[in-house]
């Protein structure tokens, strides 16, 4: 029982350990700067981002495809709702006239992400087209449309409401992070505790024998793309009232950083394996690298080359386990 829990586990506790290896070493380089409540709640703020984002795109790498449009769908979701905002004259309305339009842009938000999932689900599910070349052809025209909105121009004006949303804090907890954490325990729950989510990890093992299991493999990929382009869109309220503005080009280096961090977080490329908690461990990691460098006041492209650094020690790492492992199976 013992082995099955730790073979179950592995990976988690492989990155748990790592996790707390690095915040020890930062720990020991800056020891008056990042073991703050400041410091760790700055650390809280930046994750939220990166890492719906990630869950963005961690639903359709599980299907054996990839969303090259997360970024450009909350960058079109965010210019659109920012353009809603801007004709409302805020500081002329009452509370509750601003806190109706506040809902109504929420809602917006997430009809058009919904929309930029739809059409990934349609040509991918629908039309068969390979996910790489569906969704860069959607990244590039979803990324046009919102360049043409703004003419390359960041849109300002916002209600208040929007500002605490990206800014505000509870109990000491960064809104933006519980709606990450609420966002996790979401996608967890369809994965591990719903239909769907077997049908989404039996397509990444196989989508042949999914299909003559009786599956709609279409429907599920539908179904993939829509929770993807939620998630884009929940980024997006994040991003523009962290900015408190919203332009084309937000977040475009996320896009590469999001598949850094499933690969590091035990997501096959392939499909058919991975956890949310192992994806959540693996954001926490590259945030404490990040902002342990930024209070060190070390290069920021140092950053990068660690990120980096960590992802081959990673996957070597992994490697010889999994050696360790077959040899050890032969030997028994």
């Amino acid at each position: 029982m013992h082995n099955k829990f730790y073979s179950k586990y592995l990976n988690t506790l492989f990155l748990f350990a790592v996790l707390l290896l690095i915040a020890l070493v930062m720990s020991i380089i800056n020891p008056r700067q990042f073991l703050t409540f400041y410091s760790v709640q700055s650390l809280l703020f930046q994750i939220p981002e990166l890492g719906i984002l990630t869950l963005a795109m961690m639903v359709p790498v599980l299907t054996g495809g990839i969303n090259l449009s997360v970024i450009a769908t909350a960058n079109l979701a965010g210019t659109i709702v920012a353009i809603f905002f801007r004709h409302f004259a805020f500081d002329r309305m009452g509370n509750s006239e601003t806190i109706s339009i506040f809902i109504i842009g929420i809602i917006l938000t997430i009809i058009i992400s919904l929309i930029c999932g739809l059409v990934n689900g349609f040509l991918i599910g629908g039309l068969n087209v390979h996910p790489v070349l569906a969704t860069l052809g959607t990244m590039t025209f979803f990324s046009g449309i919102a360049l043409l909105i703004t003419q390359g121009k960041a849109i300002k004006g916002f209600p208040d409401q929007m500002f605490y949303l990206g800014n505000g804090v509870v109990f000491g907890l960064p809104i933006p992070f519980i709606i990450f954490i609420i966002c996790c325990i979401f996608l967890t729950l369809i994965l591990r505790k719903t239909a769907l989510g077997l049908s989404i990890y039996m397509i990444g093992l196989n989508p042949i024998a999914t299909k003559f299991s009786g599956i709609n493999n279409r429907l599920v990929l539908y179904k993939t793309y829509l929770i993807s382009g939620i998630f884009s869109g929940i980024t997006s309220l994040i991003m523009i009232s962290r900015f408190n503005s919203a332009k084309a080009d937000y977040g475009n280096s996320y896009l590469l950083v999001t598949i850094l961090v499933l690969v590091i977080g035990g997501v096959s490329i392939n499909g058919g394996s991975g956890n949310v908690i192992d994806v959540f461990i693996a954001i926490v990691i590259l945030n404490i690298i990040s902002t342990g460098f930024n209070l060190a006041t070390l290069n920021i492209f140092l950053t990068q080359a660690v990120w980096g650094l960590l992802l081959i020690l990673v996957i070597l790492i992994k490697h010889l386990i999994s050696l360790w492992g077959n040899k050890s199976f032969r030997t028994n």
